[in-house]
């Protein structure tokens, strides 16, 4: 069978991948399942936690997305992260200042995270058609306190910070730039201004969600997720497989740029499923709700509470309705 562009299908991976898996060391204390972003290892006083992502896409900010994927990962079990790893592929016909260019990005932005780049390998390959990055982030917490979505309970509440599609938004505004500037309204003015094409090329900016998931780590939390591929709905559905639970999600309470609405408008896309690094799924035992706003608001990072977590039973629902930031959408 020939398989479909882009990420394996969930109960495929299971069976083609993590059921191939057999061996199993007693110092692994998290290993590969659906949703789970880090792997975690017994270090003795520490727990080791890594991440690993590629990214295929954005050819124009791939170096500094290349940090942000990962770390992120890492992020989301409340842990900063330390080191980087990075394995770049790169097409015939690359430049020496295309490597410099991208260098410089993953360089620049691990120095703004205050990660290290700590190896990697750099090759041009013909197996390549564009730029491939994988990089695998490494982060280190105090024994047991990694967080895990395996703790989620009905009543906890689901958290998401900043707004949906951020990442998604961005990647689109940077490589298809012309054809927004092409795009016209019913009376042949012109559908993005160029302040809007600038501002949603500067979501890549807001990618990080490190500074959130080390400060809700801090007050505790019964899980974290990355909102990567899927968007929004993704990461809910994927945090409730870890956790055999079900979700309530209330659309209205989903923050989304304007941009980004009307973004998704041009080419089709459902900004609830649109790739959304920058923002972070948090779940909050009710009785830390108000700490955990707290804490949002002094690591200066907006947070909406978007639904609530139900038994198993209940299923995965939403609420329809969505609310954008500047005023309401359809």
């Amino acid at each position: 069978m020939i398989l479909p562009t882009g990420k394996l299908d969930s109960d495929l991976l299971k069976q083609i991948v993590f059921d191939k898996i057999t061996y199993r060391n007693e110092d692994v204390k998290v290993r590969p399942g659906i949703g789970e972003d880090c792997a975690c290892m017994d270090f003795g006083a520490f727990d080791c936690v890594m991440s690993t992502d590629p990214i295929t896409s954005a050819v124009s900010d791939i170096g500094r997305l290349s940090i942000h994927i990962t770390c992120n990962d890492v992020a989301s079990n409340g842990v900063q992260p330390l080191g980087i790893m990075l394995a770049v592929m790169l097409p015939e016909g690359t430049t020496e200042h295309d490597v410099e260019h991208i260098m410089g990005q993953a360089a620049e932005t691990a120095a703004e995270l205050q990660v290290e780049i700590i190896g990697g390998h750099t090759e041009i390959t013909p197996a390549v058609k564009q730029p491939v990055i994988v990089s695998t982030a490494i982060g280190k917490t105090p024994a047991g306190t990694s967080q895990s979505g395996n703790d989620m309970v009905p009543g906890d509440f689901i958290m998401m910070t900043k707004a949906v599609g951020l990442e998604g938004t961005g990647i689109i505004a940077c490589d298809h730039e012309e054809r927004l500037r092409q795009e016209k309204t019913e009376d042949g003015a012109p559908l993005f201004t160029e302040e809007e094409i600038g501002r949603a090329k500067s979501f890549l900016d807001r990618v990080s969600v490190v500074k959130e998931g080390v400060a809700a780590g801090k007050v505790g939390t019964h899980g974290m997720h990355d909102i990567t591929e899927g968007g929004i709905l993704g990461a809910v559905w994927e945090m409730c497989q870890i956790s055999g639970t079900g979700a309530e999600v209330w659309e209205e309470n989903i923050p989304m740029e304007p941009e980004t609405g009307k973004i998704c408008g041009v080419f089709g896309i459902d900004p609830l499923r649109l790739i959304s690094s920058g923002s972070m799924v948090i779940i909050v035992p009710a009785d830390r709700r108000a700490a955990m706003e707290q804490a949002m608001q002094e690591a200066g990072v907006e947070a909406s509470v978007i639904g609530v977590i139900r038994p198993e039973e209940d299923g995965i629902r939403m609420i329809r309705r969505v609310k954008t930031c500047g005023g309401d959408g359809e």
